[in-house]
C-alpha cells in the first residue's frame, strides 16, 4: 500500500510540474503576442533609421503595394519593382501626391531568371537603401492541384523558383553589401504559413516558402552582428489579387492592414505572422 501511495504522489507531483510548465509557456507566448502585436502599435520602430530608400519587389499590387504605401507614410522614399509599368506608375503617382515622398520605378519580370538582375543592380547603384522588402511571389495555379496535374508544369516550376526563391537571393545579394558598409539595414522577406507545414495540393508554393523562412533565419544569424535585421513574415489569409480578393473578416486581413501591422512588429520580432489574429490562428492550428 505504501508503494502504491508513493507512486500516486509521484504522479501527482509530475502532473503539477507539467501543469506549471504549460501554464508558464503558454503565458509567455501570450505576453510575447501582446508585446509583438499590441505594444508594437503604440511604440513603433522609427524605420527612417535604416536609411533613406526602401526597395519593394512586387510593388504594383496586393501586399507589395501596401508595403510601399506604408513605408512612404512612415517617411521613406520608395523604389517600386514589378512587371506592369502602368500599375507601377499609378502607385508611384499616388505615393508622391499623398505622402510627398520620392519614388523610382524599375520594370522587370521576376520569372525571367538571373540575366535580369544586372539591370536592377545598375539602377540601384549609389542609393542609400535602408530597407528591402522581398515580397514578389506567385502561385502555380488558382486552384489546388496534384503535382503532376499542374498546368504547363515545366514552365510553372521554373517560373515559380525564379520568382519565389531566386528573387530573394539575388535582391539580397544586390542590397546587402551597402547595408553592411553602413552597419544598418532591414530585410523583410514575405513567406507564408504554408511554409510552416507541408501543404498537399500546394506543395511547390509551400516548399518555396519554407526556403524563404530558413534563408531568413540563417541570414539574420549571419549578419545580426553587422547591424542587419532580417525579418520573415509568415501570414495566413490576406485579401489580394493572388487570393482572388477574398472578403476580409476577423481572420482575413486586407493588404493595407496587413502591411501596417506587420511593419509595427519590426524591432520586436524577427519571425512573425504579422498580426494578433493570425498569430492566434497559428497557435490554435
Amino acid at each position: 500500500m505504501e508503494a502504491k501511495a508513493d507512486y500516486t504522489q509521484a504522479f501527482v507531483l509530475f502532473g503539477k510540474v507539467v501543469a506549471i510548465y504549460l501554464l508558464v509557456s503558454q503565458g509567455w507566448k501570450l505576453v510575447r503576442g501582446i508585446r509583438n502585436h499590441i505594444v508594437s502599435g503604440w511604440f513603433q520602430t522609427d524605420l527612417k533609421q535604416y536609411g533613406r530608400w526602401a526597395v519593394v519587389t512586387g510593388a504594383s499590387d496586393g501586399i507589395g503595394k501596401s508595403y510601399a504605401r506604408e513605408l512612404a507614410k512612415r517617411g521613406l522614399d520608395v523604389v517600386l519593382i514589378s512587371r506592369t509599368l502602368e500599375k507601377l506608375k499609378n502607385v508611384a503617382s499616388e505615393i508622391e501626391q499623398k505622402y510627398g515622398r520620392k519614388t523610382k520605378i524599375i520594370q522587370t519580370d521576376f520569372t525571367r531568371g538571373s540575366e535580369m538582375y544586372q539591370s536592377i543592380e545598375d539602377n540601384l547603384k549609389g542609393m542609400e537603401i535602408g530597407i528591402l522588402v522581398n515580397n514578389v511571389g506567385m502561385i502555380l495555379s488558382k486552384h489546388p492541384e496534384r503535382f503532376l496535374n499542374i498546368p504547363n508544369i515545366n514552365k510553372a516550376i521554373t517560373d515559380t523558383i525564379n520568382c519565389n526563391i531566386l528573387s530573394v537571393l539575388q535582391m539580397t545579394r544586390i542590397v546587402l553589401p551597402q547595408m553592411i558598409e553602413r552597419n544598418k539595414g532591414l530585410i523583410i522577406n514575405i513567406s507564408s504559413e504554408a511554409g510552416n507545414h507541408p501543404f498537399p495540393l500546394l506543395i511547390v508554393y509551400s516548399a518555396t516558402k519554407v526556403f524563404v523562412d530558413f534563408f531568413s533565419r540563417g541570414l539574420h544569424t549571419e549578419y545580426q552582428s553587422k547591424g542587419i535585421t532580417v525579418q520573415c513574415v509568415m501570414p495566413l489569409s490576406v485579401s489580394t489579387p493572388m487570393t482572388s480578393n477574398i472578403k476580409t473578416n476577423i481572420f482575413v486581413k486586407s493588404a493595407g492592414d496587413f502591411a501596417r501591422e506587420a511593419l509595427n512588429t519590426v524591432g520586436y520580432t524577427n519571425r512573425t505572422s504579422c498580426c494578433f489574429s493570425h498569430s492566434l490562428q497559428v497557435h490554435i492550428l
